[in-house]
């Protein structure tokens, strides 16, 4: 009777342990790294403040502030079902912060298309958020309020050789030159495309920052460098060009 009641507990524990594999797990824990380049050539914050990058349009300039938000990364599965990740995430590289994002969403295995929005669409927009807030990522009120979408700053070499400082500001866009404000979407929604997910998974998804000022509108920053936030048409043509900004690099699972 002792060797039969050995045996059962063996079983059981046996049975136990198997149980606790990860084969048995069906939902994975999403990641997403942000790294940035200039037409291929990495960017950190230890590159910043020194005039070493050169436009679209042959300018010279440097860049001393990147900030941008992305929010609702989205699985969509092949049923139309989908599963938006909690939270959004302000992606610092001045100060290296936000450079990975971790969700507490975990969403089971399955084919899914992969989106995130670049900025806010608009439900999210005029919500408050209190740290946000305390970044100073706010638009004034006279523009309609909501937040930015990006702060890309330095300073150039303009045709006067002289080093002037630029402002490239993403928001949504306004037109606040008649009594009442006008507004165009300028939010991006990204797609990275199709992917099986099987186990945790890791995006790293890079920003190419020449394309800002690249295509379809050759940016001119002696132009186009200062108060572009109430500027309606400078925020359409930062849209257009900032279809190609991201793209994935690779995918860990």
């Amino acid at each position: 009777m002792k060797k039969i009641a050995s045996i059962l507990c063996l079983c059981l524990i046996v049975f136990s342990c198997h149980e606790d594999k990860d084969d048995n797990i069906t939902n994975t824990s999403i990641v997403f790294n942000f790294s940035h380049n200039w037409d291929g050539e990495e960017v950190s914050s230890s590159n910043f403040n020194t005039i070493q990058y050169t436009n679209a349009n042959g300018e010279q300039l440097s860049i001393e502030k990147l900030r941008y938000l992305i929010s609702r990364i989205t699985f969509t599965n092949l049923n139309g079902e989908a599963y938006v990740l909690e939270g959004y995430n302000l992606v610092d590289v001045t100060n290296n912060s936000g450079l990975t994002f971790s969700s507490s969403t975990e969403i089971p295995f399955d084919t899914y298309t992969v989106s995130f929005v670049f900025g806010f669409n608009n439900d999210d927009n005029y919500q408050n958020y209190t740290d946000l807030n305390s970044e100073s990522w706010n638009v004034p009120e006279a523009l309609g309020g909501g937040y930015h979408y990006m702060q890309l700053e330095g300073k150039f070499i303009d045709n006067a050789s002289a080093e002037v400082g630029y402002a490239y500001h993403a928001i949504r866009a306004v037109d606040a030159t008649e009594d009442e404000l006008e507004f165009t979407d300028t939010f991006i929604e990204v797609d990275l495309g199709e992917f099986e997910l099987v186990n945790n998974v890791v995006f790293n998804v890079e920003m190419n920052i020449a394309e800002w000022f690249k295509s379809p509108n050759t940016w001119d920053l002696n132009e186009l460098n200062n108060a572009l936030m109430p500027n309606h048409d400078a925020q359409v043509m930062m849209f257009q060009n900032g279809q190609n900004v991201f793209s994935l690099n690779s995918i860990e699972q």
